[in-house]
């Protein structure tokens, strides 16, 4: 297994030489566990404290307040999701583009998430997590927007993944 900076932002990128291997995914999270220091518990704290955040925010707050009616229930699968986009556990199974594509919002929605959402990962997290974590959460908005918009019929670039700004 070997692990190289995918570029000038240093993204963290595993590879293993084998993939048929049976025991590849368990490796790659070791390593990234390793490098980054997320664990479960990391994320649970970064999920709690970021949504926290985010029910009490006056843009995204009334967002969610709409469509989330057991917060509980939302927290275990947003664990769960960050679980697999960051430690690639596979913990998530779902389709969140269905689940947001209806909803009103827009480029501002998700600048004001990416905001909070860097902000709460700089302060709970150490550096090469955060650093993770947020490329991650830039990709997902960037997928997230450019998905949204296909559906409304617009077309979107990416405008978030390619910031040069990472910890």
């Amino acid at each position: 297994m070997t692990t190289t900076p995918t570029g000038a932002d240093d993204t963290l990128a595993v590879r293993a030489a084998d993939d048929d291997d049976p025991g590849r995914r368990a490796r790659i999270t070791a390593e990234i566990m390793r490098q980054t220091g997320i664990d479960e518990p990391m994320i649970e704290r970064l999920v709690r404290t970021f949504y926290g955040r985010v029910q009490l925010d006056p843009m995204l707050g009334p967002v969610f307040a709409a469509v989330v009616t057991d917060w509980e229930d939302h927290m275990k699968r947003l664990c769960a999701f960050w679980s697999s986009v960051t430690l690639l556990s596979g913990r998530y199974h779902g389709q969140p583009m269905p689940k947001h594509a209806r909803l009103p919002v827009g480029g501002a929605h998700f600048d004001r998430w990416l905001d909070l959402f860097e902000a709460t990962a700089k302060e709970i997290c150490p550096p090469a997590a955060a650093a993770l974590f947020i490329d991650r959460a830039r990709r997902i908005a960037d997928s997230l927007e450019m998905g949204m918009a296909t559906v409304k019929g617009e077309i979107h670039r990416p405008r978030h993944a390619a910031r040069g700004d990472l910890p």
